[in-house]
């Protein structure tokens, strides 16, 4: 895992395959997902090497269900005392209730899906808090939650409107560029959640796939959202 200083807030936490995002609020911190199973001692060193304390992790923010978002997450909130919220659509898939949704594939995105499958399974893992649309959390001086639903029925996305940041998840990627994410269970609906997104106009982009988007952001999320 490598960690990647975005700004004196943000840090990316970058795995083999996916990604997760480091949110502070001065000793206190956040993770947006969690990368994957196996990996919880990797993630203690990296908020250890971004000079926090991993006993101050307050909560980890877990976008969907797939499992190189949720993979330590238990691990992470067993260690520290950390919460884990997550829609409650796809709360019982993270819990290990129900199965992950297959996606509709397209032709092209079916030897990628396969490579994503090397990634561990993640473990059932609890989920302490079940979040609404609209919800604001307290971080990042009122984290709103949006719930995007398309890539998996409970995906969700996390705007930080005073920082112009946004977590996307799956739905949107940045691979090359800004695009239209891979592997949704519903296309339209997915569709319909970006161009959600691109209305936020963020200057900070974060997506679970592709480096982050700082430059002309809300201009090429728009751009990709109509092109989709």
């Amino acid at each position: 895992m490598d960690l990647v200083a975005l700004g004196p807030q943000l840090h990316l936490l970058r795995f083999p395959i996916g990604q997760a995002y480091l949110w502070r609020d001065g000793e206190d911190s956040t993770l947006i997902d969690a990368g994957w199973a196996g990996s919880a001692a990797a993630i203690e060193t990296g908020l250890r090497e971004a000079g926090l304390d991993p006993s101050r992790l307050r909560r980890i923010v877990l976008t969907h269900a797939h499992r190189d978002h949720v993979g330590a997450a238990g691990e992470l909130a067993d260690r520290f005392g950390a919460e884990i919220l997550a829609h409650p659509l796809d709360a019982p898939i993270i819990r290990g209730e129900l199965p992950v949704p297959e996606p509709d594939l397209l032709d092209w995105e079916r030897p990628l899906y396969e490579h994503g499958l090397t990634v561990p399974v993640a473990p059932p893992t609890r989920v302490d808090r079940e979040l609404a649309d609209g919800e604001v959390l307290d971080f990042g001086d009122g984290a709103v939650v949006v719930h995007t639903p398309g890539h998996t029925p409970g995906s969700l996305a996390v705007h930080l409107p005073r920082h112009g940041v946004l977590f996307t998840g799956d739905t949107v990627a940045s691979v090359p560029d800004v695009m239209f994410g891979v592997f949704h269970v519903d296309r339209a609906a997915a569709l319909a959640s970006m161009r959600r997104l691109a209305a936020l106009r963020p200057s900070v982009l974060c997506c679970g796939h592709g480096d982050p988007v700082t430059t002309d952001t809300a201009e090429r999320l728009a751009r990709a959202a109509e092109q989709a």
